[in-house]
């Protein structure tokens, strides 16, 4: 019976750090997911202020 009893706190256990993994895993992805959108966003006013600039820049010159 012991054994039993030793079991189960022992899932209990491991089932509380598996939810805050998950709720650490989802605050760094959240975290992560606006960075990107924030980076995604500069990326978006450099264009729209360079991108005649930007496009000549990839532009072909004399046989290249």
């Amino acid at each position: 019976m012991a054994e039993q009893q030793q079991r189960t706190t022992r899932k209990s256990d491991v089932d509380e750090e598996q939810v805050e993994t998950t709720e650490v895993d989802a605050e760094r992805k959240e975290k992560l997911d606006d960075d990107v959108d924030s980076i995604l966003d500069e990326i978006d006013d450099v264009l729209e202020e360079n991108a005649e600039e930007f496009v000549r820049s990839f532009v072909q010159k004399g046989g290249q």
